[in-house]
């Protein structure tokens, strides 16, 4: 009788085995990376999600020769550069909103920072949601969304509440003794302190964010941790010793501190975000010591900020994660220090539309590699999909990215878009405006249409050639002898990105 049971349980055992084995290996079927996928088989990578606010390409992996950015340098040598990533609309909220969702401005309906991606699209799945619904647990630690109000929050998208989303205290902000006995928001426009790191805002989302990695560690399913820094967005605040890596002296002055030679006002309109803290007169006329002293404000806190970075990077090697998460570094776009006559951003120029972007895939072909390939950042949500194995989400209006992973000068795309609003009256615009300036850059210009958002009617053109003009200081869409290019830019401003060759399959 023994032998009997004891031949049914070892068939039994059998059984569990071989119906164990045949559920491992459709697990590894199910979550397989797609084609383009860089993953072993037996599992879906985690992601580690990057924003650094107000971040132009002062880098040292983008050749910027003042920056200090060691830890963003060694993560570059590990992944790819993406030499010419621009964003759709350049200021925090529109930019981002483009970003989470894979969709442009005027999809969105978002151009201005108060409208909640939403209203206009209630259904739409966002970039975390996309992996939170294929069973990853999302996190969102710092600003990712945008940084008051309810466009900083949407609770469908994390797994947990998001934390350090909205930061209003003055407390997190500055540290120097002055500063703290000041009233409002914006104080000085810059601050050295000597404190530790974790005295700003930006060493709390850091020191949580390692906590945050610790936890999802022990979690049975893949995660997606979205981390946010603010520097260096206004004030220029940073602990002492970022500003003592750099001679004040050392750092230059702006190429050009007068506005582009024709260009229309609506374009180099201040956003008049600078103007508004107390050592920043309102006429805004910076004297040439203020001057340097924004610009040396501005790489601390990039150091600042690199060095918060290493740490993070740090926590994921040691807790042995760094081989199967796929990393994503962003700046919700450019910056102005100056250049052009103009500060901060909101405007349609090279300066404010250009930003960092580094992807680094476990796995990846050609690490540290760099492409000049026109991308954007509306390209993120599917390269992300795309790097995990996800299936795709429907509605995006962007393109995966990770065929430059493999060919970092394959062809690409020949343009890419971004674009502005402003008002008749006042120097910020609310919801669209009344004015759309839209800009297309190509490899060689950059062509900006501003039009009337109700009759569509063309009030002003600006025409900037890259090759003579990098600095974009002459607008010669007026000038005899480029109606030819002008031409031909409308007609791809006109078709948009819809028009654009498929870039799928080069």
């Amino acid at each position: 009788m023994c032998e009997g049971l004891c031949g049914d349980r070892i068939r039994s055992l059998k059984r569990v085995k071989i119906l164990y084995c045949l559920l491992l290996s459709l697990s590894a079927i199910v979550f397989a990376p797609g084609k383009q996928g860089i993953v072993e088989a037996d599992g879906r990578p985690n992601v580690l999600f990057i924003a650094i606010d107000d971040l132009r390409p002062a880098l040292g992996c983008y050749g910027d020769r003042v920056a200090i950015t060691p830890n963003i340098d060694r993560l570059a040598r590990r992944g790819t550069v993406f030499e010419r990533a621009y964003c759709q609309q350049a200021v925090c909220g529109p930019s981002r909103l483009s970003l989470m969702t894979g969709r442009r401005p005027d999809t969105t309906r978002v151009w201005d920072l108060k409208t909640h991606f939403r209203e206009a699209l209630p259904n739409v799945v966002s970039l975390p949601q996309h992996f939170r619904k294929h069973g990853y647990s999302t996190r969102s630690i710092g600003k990712i969304y945008h940084g008051s109000g309810r466009p900083s929050r949407d609770t469908p998208s994390w797994s947990q509440a998001a934390i350090h989303a909205e930061v209003r205290d003055p407390a997190v902000r500055y540290a120097s003794v002055e500063n703290l006995k000041g009233k409002g928001l914006k104080r000085a426009a810059a601050e050295s302190a000597d404190v530790t790191d974790n005295v700003y805002i930006d060493g709390i989302v850091c020191d949580a964010s390692r906590v945050a990695l610790k936890e999802l560690k022990k979690g049975a399913r893949p995660f997606f941790l979205a981390v946010g820094f603010r520097k260096p967005h206004l004030p220029f605040c940073a602990p002492k010793k970022y500003w003592e890596l750099y001679s004040r002296e050392a750092i230059p002055l702006p190429a050009s501190i007068s506005h582009p030679e024709g260009a229309p006002e609506l374009a180099v309109r201040s956003w008049r975000e600078l103007e508004g803290y107390s050592d920043i007169p309102a006429d805004g006329q910076i004297s040439e010591e203020k001057i340097q002293e924004l610009r040396h404000g501005y790489y601390a806190c990039i150091s600042y900020v690199d060095a918060l970075l290493g740490n993070l990077l740090k926590e994921l090697r040691i807790l042995d994660l760094e081989e199967n998460t796929v990393i994503c570094l962003w700046g919700d776009h450019g910056y102005h220090l100056g250049e052009q006559g103009l500060w901060t951003k909101a405007n349609n120029y090279e300066l404010s539309t250009r930003v960092p972007l580094i992807f680094a895939v476990p796995g990846q072909q050609n690490p540290g590699s760099s492409t000049d390939a026109l991308v954007e950042l509306v390209d993120i949500y599917p390269t992300l999909v795309d790097a995990c194995g996800l299936e795709p989400a429907p509605g995006m209006e962007g393109t995966s990215l990770m065929p430059l992973l493999t060919k970092p000068k394959r062809p690409w795309k020949a343009a890419v878009f971004s674009q502005y609003p402003r008002s008749y009256m006042g120097h910020r615009h609310s919801g669209r405006g009344d004015i759309m300036g839209y800009a297309v850059r190509t490899r060689n210009y950059r062509y900006v249409q501003w039009r009337d958002w109700k009759t569509g009617s063309i009030l002003a053109r600006e025409l900037y050639d890259q090759r003579l003009d990098p600095s974009e200081m002459h607008n010669i869409a007026g000038v005899k002898g480029q109606a030819g290019v002008v031409d031909r830019l409308e007609k791809i401003l006109a078709g948009g990105w819809r028009a654009l060759p498929s870039v799928n399959g080069r």
